[in-house]
């Protein structure tokens, strides 16, 4: 059952799905009966993503006016009324989804929770749509769509003043269904009889064979009667996949020789005969072909660079595949999606940009990966492969692919806590989708570097980090948590050319003061030292007078405790000694920067993902500095602007 009529255009992007554009039209004007939340959803390929977006175009206000509105069922048009929040969760966490939200509604609240109570207090109602809840995070195998509806969609939905529309799969629709009171949601699954629409799945195949509309003259797309009959067999064989009538088209359009319009044995029913009857009508393995787009299946973020290609359909299929290779794109081509990519900001411009290779849909990724003998185990054979793609173990010299995304197969192979000792991994790998693995992680399977990585992360992804910054953040924090070897990595093997050294690091809390000074010696140079002010009772610290606080005197250069020092002989820089020094300092609520006094040009601006509570600068350049964590010290190098933690 469709609800279309005969009398009215139909939509011009979807071509159908009455029915469904009805019960979305009340929702969207809040008719009398219509459910606050609705959830689209359906089978992987069953249109849900292309009923959004048309529905979209009609609650957009600049959108509608290109509409032949004026020609369309009134009840499948919605009234004109502000655009609705449209957090697109495509690659994003959870979290990032929510604070699109809040920023679109200019929301002054600092927590999630915050969020809600905001979202609940604004004198109107709030409309929000979430497309594409399947695409959500940055790593596939992390399993952020079902985060996103447990701690996003759920809340959203709880609240009385939100009217949610969702376009989610069928498992985590049942789930978010079943958490809210009966009456408040409906579903609209797209392949159940009320909401389904064969005659749309034919208007779809007849305008996808016209030449019209692009394709290629051939017997039976410039005769009208051929091309109704088999635009019809098309969809009827279809069932209620659009995507199976797009595969239809695909193969029969990209190779039509030897076809045979008047037999249907070559139409397919699912996703899965799409690719089957294609491979055998061109006189090739299905299995080939299945090896051909086992790479794209388990591709991370937009898909795999062709160049890579080869070498990952070989890893998985345990052979060399280059003799199929060599002729397989013809009987690839109906299934795969080529993307020019524009090269990295800082690449040569001589090389150009790349050309990346994905599927057409993500329900083609689900038919191969059902068919895989493991997945884990290609996952294996795509990590291996990666790595041995990277030239001479060096990230820096890694294809951004590889480098980038590497940590999502290992993490789908359950192989990533091993890769997580190399610091040339951090600070080459993009921070977001690194991160994403890692946190999917269990914590007890981490080892101590990638518990340091993963603690300094949130500010690498904060602050958009470049290689530089990246590698100046994770020096320090292994400092800080007392991996020296790999600070020593960083700093000697990598070729990074860092604007401080990290000299030491104490975990100390309560430092509400900090001072350097130099401690005079009867037999040699005065010993370089920290003061620290910390609260009475601090391990090792001498009470000052009646005020309840306590001084802990440290070594400045070297990571040295000289509890028997007396406060009383350490000398402090004078005024004169400051201003000549070569590095002022100056420092702002949230931010220290290290400035070179000759050409006032800042050589080291350092942020914190903890509050500073105190600095001091010495006359020769050794940075003192105390967060909530604990106190440490930076040699300062004039080299050109950074950021640092």
């Amino acid at each position: 059952m469709t609800g279309s009529s005969q009398d009215y255009a139909p939509h011009p992007h979807i071509g159908g799905r009455t029915a469904a554009l009805r019960a979305l039209t009340a929702w969207r004007a809040a008719a009398p009966g219509a459910s606050r939340v609705v959830v689209v959803t359906g089978g992987s390929g069953s249109g849900r993503s292309r009923l959004l977006t048309g529905f979209l175009m009609l609650c957009d206000p600049e959108y509608r006016k290109r509409l032949p509105l004026e020609e369309m069922d009134p009840s499948t048009v919605p009234p004109e009324l502000p655009a609705p929040a449209v957090p697109a969760p495509d690659g994003l966490t959870a979290a990032q989804v929510l604070w699109l939200l809040a920023d679109h509604y200019e929301l002054a609240a600092t927590s999630t929770e915050g969020v809600y109570a905001e979202l609940a207090a604004l004198d109107e109602p709030v409309t929000v749509v979430v497309p594409d809840v399947d695409r959500a995070g940055p790593v596939r195998a992390a399993g952020e769509p079902a985060r996103l509806v447990r701690e996003v969609l759920a809340p959203l939905a709880a609240t009385e003043s939100v009217r949610l529309l969702a376009e989610v799969p069928r498992p985590l629709a049942a789930e978010l269904a079943g958490g809210l009171p009966s009456g408040t949601v409906r579903i609209i699954d797209l392949d159940e009889p009320e909401w389904a629409d064969p005659e749309g799945l034919v208007l779809h195949a007849h305008a996808v064979l016209n030449p019209v509309f692009g394709a290629p003259e051939l017997p039976f797309t410039v005769d009208p009667a051929a091309r109704l009959a088999l635009g019809a067999a098309i969809g009827r064989r279809a069932g209620t996949s659009p995507l199976v009538v797009q595969l239809a088209v695909n193969c029969l359009l990209m190779a039509p020789e030897g076809f045979d319009a008047a037999d249907e044995r070559f139409l397919p029913t699912s996703v899965g005969e799409a690719l089957d009857l294609h491979a055998q009508r061109l006189g090739s393995d299905p299995q080939t072909l299945r090896h051909l787009l086992a790479p794209l299946a388990l591709a991370e973020a937009d898909g795999i660079p062709v160049h890579l290609w080869a070498r990952l359909v070989s890893a998985i299929a345990g052979q060399d595949m280059s003799q199929a290779l060599a002729g397989g794109m013809l009987l690839a081509a109906p299934f795969v999606q080529p993307e020019e990519q524009e090269a990295e900001q800082d690449a040569d411009p001589a090389d150009g940009g790349r050309t990346l290779l994905r599927l057409l849909h993500p329900a083609l990724g689900d038919e191969i990966r059902a068919g895989l003998p493991g997945v884990a185990a290609a996952q294996t054979q795509i990590a291996m492969a990666l790595l041995e793609a990277v030239p001479e173990q060096d990230w820096s010299k890694a294809d951004p692919y590889v480098r980038d995304h590497i940590a999502g197969h290992t993490l789908e192979a359950g192989l990533l806590p091993q890769l997580l000792t190399d610091p040339g991994l951090f600070i080459h790998a993009d921070p977001v989708p690194l991160r994403a693995a890692v946190e999917a992680v269990p914590a007890e399977e981490l080892g101590a570097p990638a518990r340091t990585y993963l603690r300094t992360a949130p500010l690498l992804t904060r602050t958009q980090a470049p290689v530089e910054l990246r590698a100046a953040l994770l020096e320090t924090a292994f400092v800080e948590d007392g991996l020296p070897e790999y600070a020593e990595a960083i700093r000697g093997r990598l070729g990074l050319d860092l604007p401080w050294q990290t000299l030491w690091s104490l975990p100390v809390s309560g430092v509400s003061a900090v001072t350097v000074g130099s401690l005079p010696q009867p037999d040699g140079p005065a010993t370089p030292v920290a003061v620290l002010v910390v609260p009475a009772g601090t391990p090792g610290a001498r009470p000052v007078g009646a005020s309840g606080s306590a001084v802990l005197v440290h070594g400045l250069v070297q990571p040295d405790h000289l509890g028997d020092a007396d406060p009383e002989q350490i000398l402090r820089p004078t005024e004169e000694e400051r201003a000549a020094a070569p590095l002022g300092l100056s420092r702002g609520g949230d931010y220290l920067r290290v400035w070179d006094r000759a050409d006032q040009e800042v050589v080291a601006a350092l942020i914190s993902g903890t509050s500073f509570t105190a600095a001091d600068l010495s006359p020769d350049g050794i940075l003192l500095l105390a967060t909530e964590r604990g106190v440490k010290a930076l040699r300062i190098r004039a080299a050109g602007a950074t950021i640092a933690s």
